[in-house]
């Protein structure tokens, strides 16, 4: 049995499937299932049951998942720990972001930190939280850019900065003339709001008091969707400072109003594996996106 085995077992376990099991590991479907079945004749049990639809872990690979788990985290811990000696600001750092911060903040943040940290690569991977936060506990991320409030054991974040909600309305709608807008003005408001899985809708909906509200027939998948939908006509919506940052309006056809200080707003957090054992990359990275104080307050 070597690591290698242990990477093969945690991966079919993950994906359910051994094609995908198998392009993750950078290696051929037949060496993959030939190597399982190897394992699985030396440890004398079935470590999954496997179907023309579906590929499924037995009860004793369960037990054993955990301590594979461990024990491939333990190995990867001790090659980056001897890294980290050599040099912790250099090498890869699997940086995860959620779509409403990724295009906005990331342009304004590569370039200083090549310029501080020319060694470290940083490779992004863009998804919603639920995802992102899946991928952390996998390992398959190091570090992820969340807008919402971390509560999971084992993870834990670096607060970077807060940023205010912005309403973004046609340029006709009758609010367009307020200095600011009220949360009493907004629950009159109809909300234009992102997809199920986006952290912006539930803070958005909140924000107006519209718990199950918002057009249902209109849910977008990307802000800068959403903001043409306003342009059109469709309704209005709320972004965060950083998306319209430098803009008089995030899209022709559309203004920004404030919203009362207080009203809404997001606290956008690095989080990270509390076992991550590069930590010192993760808190260079912090520094630099607090030094820009993109859209903060």
């Amino acid at each position: 049995m070597n690591l290698r085995d242990l990477r093969y077992v945690i991966a079919v376990a993950d994906h359910r499937h051994f094609g995908r099991a198998a392009e993750a590991c950078h290696v051929s479907q037949p060496t993959l299932s030939g190597q399982l079945r190897k394992l699985e004749e030396m440890l004398g049990m079935t470590l999954f049951e496997r179907t023309n639809k579906s590929v499924v872990p037995t009860p004793a690979a369960e037990q054993i998942l955990p301590l594979a788990r461990a024990a491939v985290e333990n190995a990867d811990a001790i090659a980056a720990l001897a890294k980290g000696w050599r040099d912790p600001l250099a090498g890869s750092l699997r940086l995860g972001v959620i779509p409403t911060l990724g295009p906005y903040l990331m342009p304004r943040v590569l370039g200083p930190l090549k310029q501080h940290y020319p060694n470290l690569d940083l490779m992004l991977w863009e998804d919603i939280t639920d995802n992102l936060l899946t991928r952390l506990r996998r390992h398959e991320l190091d570090a992820a850019l969340l807008a919402t409030d971390v509560t999971e054991d084992g993870i834990v974040d670096i607060p970077l900065f807060d940023e205010p909600f912005l309403l973004v309305i046609p340029e006709a709608h009758p609010l367009s003339g307020e200095g600011q807008v009220s949360s009493a003005q907004l629950e009159n408001v109809e909300m234009l709001v992102l997809a199920d899985g986006h952290c912006l809708r539930d803070q958005a909906l909140a924000a107006c008091k519209q718990p199950g509200g918002g057009r249902a027939d209109l849910r977008a998948t990307s802000l800068e969707m959403l903001l043409n939908m306003v342009a059109a006509g469709y309704g209005c919506t709320l972004a965060p400072a950083v998306a319209v940052a430098g803009r008089a309006s995030p899209v022709s056809g559309t203004v920004t109003r404030p919203l009362t200080p207080g009203t809404a707003g997001r606290t956008v957090r690095l989080a990270f594996r509390e076992t991550f054992p590069r930590r010192t990359a993760v808190e260079a990275v912090a520094a630099v996106i607090r030094t820009l104080h993109p859209g903060g307050t």
